[in-house]
């Protein structure tokens, strides 16, 4: 008689993949969640069960996200500049004090940065602040919170900028190869604490960062022809990280749209 699929015994794919955690009811915040990367990271985390608590500069781009995340999930904000003085302390005890605790920080605020002989002393001082010391100390102040409930992930948006090191972009491209070092020691500190650390690093990705030099219209036919990605490519990346096993780290994940060029 020819076997069917009626006749086969049924199939027991328990080791046909590995453990996959729920984002359900995790305590996120987002830093740069109102636009670009952050918004479609705080969107998609919150659509899939987790609290979320983000914050941006411009008030209008907070309720926007908001009301957003708010149309998949649970989530609150605020508006404020992390590159000021006590601001992402600031933001982290709201944060904590909204979400219950933390489990998850996503670690993504980040402005556009000229060349080093094309960027005044105070726009590097302030470039530096919003893109480099605000990172190690919103580290800082989610892994203490992490550390006392022995689990927790950090994830730090990067960039392929740190690969790429352009003429053009010396200031933005040393300050994400920081990162990307600082990722890699901060794993090392943390891993037997139960914290997992990683950066994601996105090429040309389509967001108000972009513009004017890249205009809304050109950014859009870009993503047609996949020279740029969308910022919920990045999403979805972050997404991965974060559903691994508790005993595996995606310490370093680069993403590029299908047709970006080596410039």
């Amino acid at each position: 008689m020819t076997d069917t699929l009626i006749d086969r015994p049924a199939q027991d794919a328990a080791d046909a993949h590995t453990e996959q955690p729920s984002l359900q009811g995790k305590r996120v915040f987002v830093t740069g969640g109102t636009t670009g990367i952050g918004r479609a990271i705080a969107v998609l985390l919150a659509s899939e069960g987790a609290k979320v608590f983000i914050c941006g500069r411009d008030r209008q781009h907070l309720d926007d996200a908001l009301a957003r995340i708010r149309e998949v999930g649970e989530g609150e904000g605020v508006a404020l500049d992390l590159a000021e003085t006590d601001n992402v302390g600031r933001f982290v005890e709201q944060a904590a004090q909204y979400l219950g605790g933390l489990d998850i920080a996503i670690i993504n605020a980040a402005i556009a940065a000229e060349g080093l002989a094309d960027t005044s002393e105070a726009d590097l001082r302030y470039v530096i602040a919003a893109d480099f010391t605000a990172y190690l100390v919103a580290a800082k102040l989610a892994s203490e919170r992490m550390i006392e409930q022995g689990a927790g992930d950090i994830i730090f948006t990067g960039s392929m900028s740190a690969h790429a090191l352009g003429g053009g972009s010396t200031v933005y491209a040393g300050i994400k190869y920081g990162i990307q070092g600082f990722t890699e020691a901060l794993r090392r500190e943390l891993g037997d604490k139960g914290i997992r650390v990683g950066v994601v690093e996105p090429g040309k990705t389509g967001a108000d960062m972009q513009e004017p030099d890249i205009s809304p219209e050109e950014q859009r036919e870009m993503i047609r022809k996949g020279e740029m990605l969308r910022a919920e490519d990045i999403a979805v990346g972050v997404r991965y990280m974060l559903t691994q096993p508790r005993r595996a780290v995606v310490q370093q994940l680069t993403i590029t749209p299908i047709a970006q060029g080596g410039e």
